[in-house]
């Protein structure tokens, strides 16, 4: 079986267990501490937001942060 064959897989998952398993995928990387903290948080966010815990900027709200 193969990486293709693997995602194909994985993307059939609920949504909790994709969350999971790249949770579990990013922190079996070897990266430096302060990477690893960044990616974590990263990951904290995703999950806020897939959970509804937080509620994410429409692109108009994005937008205008930028000006």
């Amino acid at each position: 079986m193969g990486p293709a064959d693997l995602a194909q897989i994985a993307l059939e998952l609920p949504p909790e267990e994709r969350l999971d398993l790249a949770r579990r995928l990013v922190e079996s990387v070897v990266a430096p501490a302060s990477l690893n903290e960044a990616i974590a948080e990263g990951i904290r966010r995703i999950e806020d937001l897939a959970s509804g815990r937080v509620k994410g900027l429409t692109e108009e709200e994005f937008l205008a942060t930028l000006k």
